[in-house]
């Protein structure tokens, strides 16, 4: 029994080093489909002594093998995979054969039972605008005046709520930044981290210190950040950064099964079927999902499109029937890597005001609602204040409802 046991494990362990193999070692050739398969229930031994370890590793060796099967058959290659009990899936990344179609193996992929479904791998971009002039911070922050900030903080400042920044690389050591990430995880397979200017603006615009005398002030200056890196900076000049559906998705489900309340997803894409059902997910958790509105797709783009996501934009979106959140967008200081502040502009930057101002409404209402009432001023534009008050009465039908954050105690 003992050497099975260590032969079992010996086993395990090559096939998830094959797997994890840097994406540099692997051939770049091919186009990439994402393969969900469903888990098996958790193993149990008889007498309720149940070692997850050992459950575990028989779930992980079944779900190698049955990967490893159908790539065989279909003549894939099995590149990583990502296990995902909070929608009982395991993801599998596959790379079809050079000269192949993508879509004609999903087809052929439909007809295997054992296959929950197969999809495109899809890319998705940040929804900043171009960069601005890197002198330093300018001292008009819009929120600031707009939103009544320095009343707001009086009220709340996001202490206790955690919100996940799915996007690039965050500088933990930008000095507006310090102590304010509580998380930096790298989830884009085969790129080392970086610190990058796009998700180093959003953490600040969430979540920069205030009372440090330098910089600027974060929407919710107490919030703690889980920096989930989904996203890499392109190699050209300016703020705009890639992700795909695989790096997407490990980044929603870290940032579920670590309890943030609030999800911020300045980017878009494509609809995607896996990203969907963790979005579900996340919001039957009752975890609130922020999304930059796309100007340039007539639906405003995914995953602002999806419904109970809060899209949010920078200027009114006509012709949508779902309701879009104004909030500043252009002009905005932001923090940047190395230390540095600039301004921004884009509905990237709208959406982490969003993000931030939800925080302060989890706060000011003990970490307990499921929903939020967005007032609105005669402009369409949030108020805030009244919003984190919590004053609904006289809206005169200028209120908006969307799903916000609840208890993660």
């Amino acid at each position: 029994m003992i050497p099975a046991l260590f032969r079992l494990r010996a086993t395990i362990a090559l096939l998830i080093a094959a797997l994890a193999a840097p994406a540099a070692t692997r051939a770049a050739k091919g186009e990439e489909i994402l393969v969900m398969l469903r888990l098996p229930p958790p193993h149990f031994r008889s007498g309720g002594d149940y070692d997850g370890d050992y459950g575990d590793g028989i779930r992980r060796t079944q779900m190698l093998r049955a990967a490893q099967r159908i790539a065989r058959d279909h003549h894939l290659t099995l590149v990583t995979d990502w296990m995902m009990p909070v929608i009982d899936l395991d993801c599998f990344v596959m790379r079809v054969p050079d000269g192949a179609s993508a879509e004609a193996m999903m087809q052929e992929l439909s007809k295997d039972g054992h296959i929950a479904w197969s999809q495109p791998m899809h890319d998705y971009q940040t929804l900043g605008g171009p960069q601005g002039h890197d002198d330093p911070l300018y001292p008009a922050q819009p929120a600031r005046t707009l939103w009544h900030l320095d009343a707001v903080h009086r009220l709340a400042t996001g202490r206790g709520v955690t919100v996940a920044v799915i996007d690039s690389g965050i500088d933990a050591r930008h000095p507006d930044l310090a102590g304010q990430v509580r998380a930096n995880v790298n989830l884009v397979t085969g790129r080392a981290f970086a610190a990058e200017a796009h998700g180093t603006a959003i953490a600040g615009i969430i979540a920069a210190r205030a009372h440090n005398r330098i910089g600027m002030v974060g929407i919710a200056p107490d919030a703690q950040l889980l920096g989930l890196r989904a996203c890499w900076q392109a190699n050209s000049p300016g703020s705009i950064a890639f992700c795909d559906s695989f790096s997407l998705a490990r980044a929603i489900h870290y940032a579920i099964d670590h309890k943030a309340s609030v999800i911020n997803m300045s980017l878009g894409g494509p609809p995607d079927r896996l990203l969907s059902t963790l979005l579900d997910a996340a919001m039957a958790r009752n975890t609130a999902v922020v999304a930059a509105y796309d100007p340039h797709r007539s639906d405003g783009g995914f995953p602002a499109s999806w419904p109970g996501v809060i899209a949010v934009s920078g200027s009114p979106a006509p012709g949508r029937r779902a309701p879009v959140q104004i909030a500043p967008a252009t002009g905005i200081p932001a923090t940047q890597p190395g230390g540095k502040w600039s301004l921004v502009d884009g509905t990237s930057y709208a959406a982490a005001h969003v993000s931030g101002l939800i925080a302060l409404i989890d706060q000011a209402r003990g970490h307990r609602q499921g929903r939020v009432m967005f007032v609105m001023s005669a402009g369409g534009v949030i108020d805030a204040l009244a919003t984190v008050q919590g004053r609904t009465a006289g809206c005169d039908g200028a209120c908006a409802v969307a799903v916000a954050s609840a208890s993660h105690d």
